[in-house]
């Protein structure tokens, strides 16, 4: 507690020296602020978490339901916020990356800290005592998988996609925890699917930025050769695996025959669109495949949901 108080304490005096500078702009201000949490990114990976949390509620709680949006949200934003603290140099690197807060030097190394530091506190918090023990573990487990291996990972091996999934599959698994209290198989499938989709969603979206990737020295397409036959293969597989895997909701009497249906076809042609990356080897089909990556996983998760309701 003396430290979390200190740290508020920190915060209080850097906030108060960075609001009465000459030249500050409180819109440009949140601007970065949204930039530094990744803003887009965390909202989507909250929503999985909450289409999950529906989804386990016998009786759905507002009030529940808002406290895991917020600490999801928190801790999903303090992720991000390490991971960018943690490549800043290697984000002035990049072209998608250079024009961050950090790189720019509108945003000082400790602020960011102090920033990223209160919202894992705080969010890691609100989901241990307003929701359940569980989810908070869930949620220290997910930011110190991501920040401290993921992230210095991402330079050593293309292994990191993998590492990384584990961190990215847990919001739908944390939201079904913080509705059920337990770890259960309609939970482990929920994680399984986000699993499994993150690794051709990440390579397509690695395949369309490779050149980036290479300027930062990450190692992000399965293959050392980066967009090769060798990637656009392990692309193609792991997206028919998706097929299987978006079916174990019908196998284990979490969705219906029609969603199940729905799914088989999403899943089918989310594979083509795969194999057209792994037969062309094209940057156009990878930007395709990353565009519909995008849309695949609300749609099986919102499928499974509407029939539970």
């Amino acid at each position: 507690m003396a430290t979390l108080k200190n740290l508020i304490q920190y915060a209080i005096l850097l906030a108060e020296e960075i609001y009465t500078q000459e030249k500050f702009n409180i819109t440009a201000k949140i601007s970065d602020y949204f930039q530094f949490i990744k803003f887009r990114l965390t909202s989507l990976v909250v929503f999985s978490a909450v289409i999950c949390f529906i989804y386990g509620s016998s009786n759905l709680d507002w009030t529940k339901l808002i406290w895991l949006v917020i600490g999801g949200f928190l801790v999903t934003g303090s992720s991000n916020g390490f991971n960018q603290i943690m490549e800043k140099e290697t984000d002035k690197l990049m072209t998608r990356t250079k024009n961050r807060p950090l790189p720019q030097e509108r945003m000082s190394i400790p602020e960011a800290l102090v920033l990223a530091s209160l919202m894992g506190v705080i969010g890691i918090f609100i989901l241990w005592f307003f929701m359940n023990p569980l989810s908070g573990i869930l949620g220290l487990l997910a930011l110190l998988l991501y920040t401290t291996l993921y992230t210095p990972l991402k330079k050593v091996t293309p292994f990191a996609v993998f590492v990384g999934a584990f961190p990215g599959a847990i919001p739908p698994l944390l939201g079904y925890v913080a509705a059920t209290n337990a770890i259960d198989v309609q939970g482990l499938i929920l994680f399984a699917i986000q699993f499994i989709w993150q690794f051709p969603h990440f390579w397509a979206i690695a395949w369309v930025i490779d050149e980036d990737y290479r300027k930062a020295g990450f190692k992000m397409l399965p293959s050392e050769a980066g967009r090769d036959k060798s990637s656009g293969f392990q692309i193609f597989i792991y997206s028919l695996g998706l097929i299987p895997i978006s079916l174990l909701p019908l196998m284990f009497k979490m969705s219906g025959n029609i969603s199940a249906v729905i799914i088989f076809i999403c899943a089918s042609v989310f594979a083509f669109m795969a194999y057209k990356v792994y037969s062309n080897c094209s940057t156009k089909d990878a930007s395709r495949l990353m565009f519909a990556s995008f849309i695949f996983l609300p749609i099986v998760q919102l499928l499974i949901l509407m029939d539970k309701l």
